[in-house]
């Protein structure tokens, strides 16, 4: 059985805490607008290796592709006013 979008959400917030997260996707591609106060001081590649992190194995068994959008709050915000 594929994954939906909120149970992709639900596994992203079980590992890292989470002030936004929007994921839309058809079952096996998922695109992922994440904010988390964790992201701040991190590059993209790290905020990223979180998001992996929270998702585990999955994204090996059951996610064939995961784009990813990850923000700290601050950013988000900025992103958001404009």
């Amino acid at each position: 059985m594929l994954p939906t979008p909120e149970q992709i959400e639900g596994y992203i917030k079980q590992g890292l805490p989470c002030t936004h997260i929007q994921v839309e996707g058809d079952g096996q591609h998922f695109f992922a607008t994440i904010v988390s106060p964790d992201f701040e001081g991190k590059r993209l590649v790290q905020r990223h290796q979180l998001v992996y992190g929270a998702m585990g194995d999955r994204m090996k068994a059951e996610v064939h592709a995961l784009s990813i959008k990850a923000f700290t709050p601050d950013e988000f915000a900025a992103q958001s006013a404009s």
